[in-house]
């Protein structure tokens, strides 16, 4: 027996692998950086130890699990080093446990966590199944049948993976950090459909994606009558989504889904044909109607008359679809769109993209930009993007009363830094002012 040490326990991938290793029987624990995440409550109830940073936490017969935001020069990664412990990074112990299962990689610049959720929902009514989503959410199981998984392109680490099936949502251009161009993300894609053993699920209605050349079968699904599975007759209802499915032309079924917006039908659909590959029952394909949703992921919660969403939007098309689906949930609701951007990199490469998708709005806020660890800083400001957006304002967060004035009901909070603490500071106004309504 061995103890895993997670060098960055905290983060998304890592906390939800850390699951999966503890509720597999394994001995787990981890350091990170003392700053709350939302990743910490779940592993604090499991009981997983998690340590500030230290050489001292390393111990002899450790195998040591470090993150992908840590270089090289970390003093734990040294330190495991210097003791010659058995050493992975995140993506590279992935790929070797996987190999036990049925492993079913979800992928794609846009919707991996969504469907990944999504999927391992529907697999998890039904079967003993183990999962790791990108919201930091994993979960292990002795006698898993299957192991779903999110495989992120960046830096083409979901080349570690040799999954048995792929779900591939979309090719688009993001990360301008490490990816060229389109084609760059294009040609790491289709790396990774050579490593796929049995057979990969793609969204035909992606140009890109129609691109692929493959060895496996590729069953596409999308809007479009070429598709191998086909969404119609969509239409909003007081609960969500429902949409008839049909494959290969002939009516199969009719299926709901909790959300809104065409790319939730989109990932749905992606499952529906993954578990129809697999032979499913249509009454475990529907349990896709029960799905309660992924962190930070159209996340929503009501204070008296206004409902905030929390999201991860941090691409223009995600911006877009978040808008789309808060105008279909709520069409007769102003929306206001508070943004925060991530990395100075993306900012600038997607400057007009972005304002674009602002735009989509009815009151736009920008939060300052949230540079990574990646990456120093950058000569661009927030009020760059601010220029392309008539009418918008910088949110300070010293400053969160000025949204009690605005006219929209619905606010969008957007990005993958740390806009939560806006949203935060925010609901501390909201409560304040509802107190001193009542005591009034």
């Amino acid at each position: 027996m061995t103890t895993y040490h997670f060098i960055g326990i905290k983060g998304t991938g890592m906390s939800a692998l850390a699951h999966i290793l503890h509720d597999s029987g394994e001995s787990v624990q981890g350091a990170d950086v003392e700053k709350r995440f939302f990743t910490q409550k779940a592993l604090e109830e499991k009981n997983i130890p998690i340590f500030p940073f230290s050489e001292t936490n390393i111990k002899e017969g450790y195998t040591v699990i470090a993150g992908n935001a840590f270089s090289d020069n970390h003093p734990e990664i040294k330190e495991a080093r210097r003791k010659g412990l058995t050493f992975y990074r995140y993506h590279e112990f992935l790929g070797e446990w996987l190999k036990q299962y049925t492993s079913i990689a979800v992928t794609g610049a846009h919707g991996k966590t969504s469907t990944t959720g999504l999927l391992a929902h529907v697999l998890d009514s039904s079967f003993p199944i183990s999962y790791l989503i990108g919201d930091g959410t994993g979960k292990g199981h002795v006698d898993s049948k299957y192991f779903v998984f999110e495989a992120c392109e960046y830096r083409r680490h979901f080349l570690s993976y040799k999954p048995d099936y792929a779900i591939m949502t979309n090719i688009d251009f993001d990360h301008p950090d490490y990816f060229t161009s389109i084609d760059d993300v294009f040609y790491a894609f289709q790396m990774m459909a050579d490593q796929v053993k049995k057979g990969i699920i793609a969204c035909g209605d992606d140009e890109q994606l129609q691109r692929i050349q493959t060895k496996v079968p590729v069953v596409y699904y999308g809007f479009a009558s070429t598709n191998d599975f086909q969404a119609q007759n969509v239409k909003e209802t007081m609960h969500g989504t429902e949409f008839d499915v049909f494959v290969r032309n002939t009516y199969y079924d009719t299926f709901a889904i909790p959300m809104y917006g065409d790319h939730n039908v989109l990932n749905a659909l992606s499952v529906i044909a993954i578990c129809h590959y697999e032979d499913m029952k249509t009454d475990t394909i529907k349990e896709l109607s029960s799905f309660t949703g992924v962190k930070r992921r159209f996340t929503e919660k009501r204070i008296g008359k206004q409902i905030l969403i929390d999201d991860y939007a941090h691409h223009p098309k995600e911006i877009t679809a978040t808008i789309d689906a808060a105008r279909k949930k709520y069409p007769d609701k102003q929306i206001a769109a508070i943004f925060q951007p991530h990395t100075f990199t993306r900012t600038k490469t997607f400057l007009q993209e972005f304002a674009d998708s602002l735009n989509l709005a009815d009151v736009v806020y920008l939060c300052d930009i949230f540079g990574s660890a990646r990456e120093e800083s950058g000569k661009l400001t927030i009020q760059d993007l601010q220029e392309l957006i008539d009418g918008s304002s910088i949110l300070d967060l010293s400053n969160t009363e000025v949204l009690l004035d605005t006219t929209a009901s619905v606010l969008l909070f957007m990005g993958a830094g740390d806009i939560q603490k806006f949203q935060e500071a925010y609901e501390k106004q909201l409560i304040s002012v509802g107190n001193d309504k009542m005591n009034a």
